[in-house]
């Protein structure tokens, strides 16, 4: 495991963005991990959950926590696909893709519901992950 995400699998397009990265993530480099998982305070106790649900977290193998569009980045990176993406770390756009990725993950559910009629997920948008 080179990344482990830890993403609000109550969310439709976190949910779907999840699985895209799975399917593209043969070598199983990327862990995933729901922030709403009963266990998930006593399983990663350093992680604020509260803290998680308004920006995306990601844990590097060697501990370095990643935040927002850096945790983003890194997964796709990971997966050799999508190489477009690193461009949201460039120094001119980095802040402009940051303030916009805030926004959107403050009304994730409302643009969920506008894309895809559904606010919160139900257990049809789980994703299924192996655990080591």
């Amino acid at each position: 495991m080179e990344l482990r995400i830890f993403y609000d699998g109550n969310c439709p397009l976190c949910s779907a963005e999840m699985r895209q990265l799975k399917a593209r993530d043969p070598k199983n480099l990327i862990a995933l991990e729901d922030l709403n998982a009963p266990d998930f305070s006593k399983r990663f106790s350093h992680i604020d959950r509260d803290y998680a649900n308004t920006i995306l977290h990601g844990e590097t193998a060697t501990g370095e926590v990643l935040l927002g569009l850096d945790v983003t980045c890194k997964a796709w990176a990971l997966t050799g696909t999508r190489a477009w993406i690193q461009l949201l770390r460039l120094p001119v756009i980095k802040t402009v893709a940051d303030w916009c990725y805030l926004r959107f993950a403050k009304n994730r559910y409302r643009i969920s519901y506008l894309l895809t009629g559904k606010a919160r997920c139900d257990d049809n948008c789980q994703i299924p992950t192996k655990r080591r």
